[in-house]
């Protein structure tokens, strides 16, 4: 399902913004390829202030995380495709947050290799997510990730 109608610039916007935060918190799963590639590092210079201000300030994310469930997604005042994309972001955060807690549980016992890969797939898959939903959402389309985009459909009416 989706929901049509005129979106402006800034209803653009402001869609895109809230896709920062699962990116900021996906560059973690990075390091490996980052260590291998050290030319990829280039794609982080432009969010090298948003990361230290993220990662300098304690439970920023936490708050961010929050303060989008609760004055944007809840917000009836706020376009329905604002919310959406808000709404979408904050899942694909809770799946990285997932996965952070099931590879720090099997951290110790998966082989070098296997975590390694693991988080590649998780950075890879963060920043291709990333990439569709920003582009979706400038050009003021719904960015449909399935089965994400399902769960987002019922929390966001």
């Amino acid at each position: 399902m989706t929901w049509r109608g005129s979106t402006t610039v800034q209803d653009k916007i402001f869609a895109c913004l809230p896709y920062l935060l699962p990116l900021l918190d996906g560059i973690q799963y990075g390091d490996y390829l980052f260590n291998q590639f050290p030319p990829l590092r280039i794609i982080l210079v432009p969010l090298a202030p948003l990361f230290q201000i993220y990662r300098g300030i304690p439970f920023f994310g936490l708050v961010v995380f929050f303060a989008l469930y609760l004055f944007v997604v809840r917000n009836d005042n706020i376009s329905h495709f604002i919310r959406f994309n808000a709404m979408q972001a904050i899942l694909l955060d809770i799946i990285l947050i997932l996965c952070g807690l099931i590879l720090s549980i099997l951290g110790g016992s998966l082989g070098g290799f296997i975590l390694e890969t693991l988080s590649n797939m998780i950075f890879l898959g963060v920043i291709a997510s990333f990439i569709y939903a920003v582009v979706q959402s400038a050009l003021g389309r719904y960015a449909e990730i399935p089965t994400i985009s399902d769960a987002v459909y019922m929390q966001v009416r």
